[in-house]
């Protein structure tokens, strides 16, 4: 599977924490072959275990038409829905793994299924998720997090931090550079020059300082600076309790958050089963799922893939952009 001009690209699927859902979802997405539709591809993980649980899950594995590359990572036993060292080292093996097939021309983006931090932690691994990991591996300073859920996409200033220093992060600096990364990376995914909006961080924005002052001292200045010092397409900031449903409406190509929750609760609740996380800024193309591991349903196979399935196709949608 070597890259060339003259193909589908290929896209290498990690399966995730195997004590969770991610091998699961991984085979549904992948036996429903709407997901395979424009692409070829690649699972990175333990053949084993993916084997063993194709044949709990009725689904024959021969019959999928992907390539495996077999890690044989994984102990023969090991609990399901559990936090593990041997779990959470495999989970960040494989995605190394993808990161290295990437390199090799072997794959031409990565789609990952969901790990368990504190399982990769136990294993050896000090990153707060697939994010910051990849980005050290690919050697990438600057990056962000986003969510595409259909017409809505949106970009996130801050990920996993207590939302007091999400909220002391809040500045015109890191803003204004965040609202210019997302033009150059959002318009090189999406072949034009994208229309963003930036969501403030108060209620109603904070009606002209009433219920607060982020959006007066950092956040519209942020927003001006790059509207006339770099004629970027930006405008707000808008009431967080509305920019996202009109982004959603398709009335911007792009919303930026200013903390996690406030992303992901809208992209959640407007799309929850079929929005992809995407990170921006690294040198592939890499999705992933919109929900954990769900070790409580992990085993049980009743997991739903939609997500899954939606990240592969944007993969497969994004490689052939880049």
């Amino acid at each position: 599977m070597h890259a060339d001009d003259n193909r589908s690209p290929v896209i290498g699927i990690t399966m995730g924490d195997a004590a969770g859902i991610g091998p699961e979802i991984v085979l549904k997405a992948l036996n429903d072959k709407t997901a395979l539709h424009g692409c070829r591809c690649a699972i990175i993980g333990d053949a084993r275990h993916l084997r063993r649980l194709a044949s709990d899950l009725a689904i024959d594995i021969d019959s999928l038409d992907v390539e495996i590359f077999d890690l044989k990572n994984l102990p023969e036993n090991f609990s399901i829905g559990v936090d593990a060292i041997a779990t959470g080292k495999a989970s960040a093996e494989n995605i190394e793994a993808a990161v290295n097939l990437w390199r090799d021309g072997k794959i031409d983006a990565i789609c990952t299924a969901p790990i368990s931090k504190k399982a990769i932690n136990m294993g050896g691994y000090d990153f707060p998720g697939h994010t910051e990991f990849l980005a050290d591996l690919t050697g990438t300073g600057k990056f962000a997090m986003s969510f595409f859920a259909d017409k809505l996409r949106v970009v996130l200033l801050s990920t996993h931090l207590s939302l007091s220093d999400a909220i002391g992060l809040v500045k015109k600096v890191r803003l204004s550079d965040l609202i210019r990364f997302t033009e150059e990376e959002l318009g090189k995914l999406l072949g034009r020059k994208p229309k963003i909006a930036v969501a403030g961080l108060n209620p109603h924005a904070s009606e002209d300082g009433m219920f607060g002052s982020e959006e007066r001292d950092e956040i519209t200045p942020a927003i001006e600076e790059c509207r006339t010092t770099f004629g970027t397409d930006v405008s707000g900031p808008f009431s967080p309790d509305t920019i996202f449903l009109r982004g959603f409406r398709g009335e911007f190509d792009a919303v930026i958050a200013l903390y996690h929750d406030q992303a992901t609760i809208a992209v959640k609740s407007l799309a929850f089963g079929s929005g992809v996380n995407v990170t921006l800024g690294l040198p592939l193309v890499r999705t992933s799922v919109d929900h954990g591991t769900a070790f409580n349903i992990a085993g049980k196979g009743i997991a739903n893939a939609s997500s899954m399935a939606s990240a592969i196709r944007l993969a497969a949608e994004l490689a052939g952009h880049s």
